[in-house]
């Protein structure tokens, strides 16, 4: 479904434009359709940029983006991405927020009720339409994000640690939330994370991406995710393992080469 295709970004770090900083570097990446991936790596490595080209949010210096076989120029109506400040309107309701992208593509009045009253039910949020996000806890926040998500109907989700903001408890809540909407929508997704238990618990691959200038260096599969008994499994430690040393490994090839950039 999505192609990522030798993805090169250079961000500007003046105003003369001179000076540019290497974010991805040669990055290369499928995502298949109804396939749930887990992107993990260290603070810095491209793995929000990652996110905003997928979105079509900006374009790469060098590469391509590629979604459903054609050039990705622009945002499109079926991607969702969701933040970690959740992107609410404080001023505005509960319903309201859900309903923001709904009216934004015009979608008649109706319909707009209809599908978002569903997806505040899916979430767990029925009954709290009138709400103002301020009256709502930071789970229920993050539900409201994911509400407005599922009544536009996307069929690529996108997420940046949306749930980093949480206590363990609802951080594992809201996970097994992501998981039961993933299977019963079957939509696409890429999940941003710094947890290797989330990444593991949510992706059916883990991709693991080096210190800045980001690169894969290691995709790991994980068939056995989609039950929320997944966690107590022993493949499930033995996943978390895997992941861990190889992002041990791409940090300590990262600081040799710096020593040895150094010492030259």
């Amino acid at each position: 479904m999505l192609v990522f295709d030798k993805l090169v970004v250079d961000y500007r770090t003046d105003s003369a434009g001179q000076t540019t900083m290497r974010a991805l570097d040669g990055l290369s990446l499928e995502l298949a359709t109804g396939e749930a991936v887990s992107i993990i790596g260290p603070s810095g490595c491209g793995k929000s940029t990652l996110l905003r080209l997928a979105a079509g949010l900006m374009q790469p210096s060098s590469g391509t983006v590629s979604l459903d076989g054609a050039e990705l120029k622009s945002p499109r109506s079926d991607t969702a991405l969701i933040l970690q400040d959740y992107g609410l309107l404080p001023w505005k309701s509960v319903f309201a927020n859900a309903e923001l992208g709904l009216k934004i593509a015009h979608v008649v009045a109706p319909e707009r009720k209809a599908r978002t009253l569903e997806a505040l039910k899916k979430v767990g949020l029925a009954g709290f339409e009138k709400r103002y996000p301020a009256e709502l806890s930071g789970g229920m926040q993050q539900r409201l994000a994911l509400a407005r998500a599922l009544a536009m109907d996307v069929n690529l989700l996108l997420m940046d640690e949306p749930l980093s903001a949480l206590d363990a408890l609802m951080r594992e809540e809201l996970q097994d939330t992501l998981l039961d909407l993933w299977k019963s929508s079957k939509h696409s997704q890429i999940l941003v994370t710094h947890s290797i238990e989330e990444a593991v618990f949510l992706g059916q691959r883990i991709v693991v991406m080096s210190p800045r200038p980001g690169r894969v260096l290691g995709i790991v599969d994980n068939p056995e995710m989609g039950a929320r008994t997944y966690r107590s499994d022993d493949v499930f430690f033995e996943r978390c393992k895997k992941v861990r040393s190889l992002l041990d490994a791409g940090v300590a090839q990262a600081t040799e080469q710096e020593k040895g950039a150094t010492h030259e």
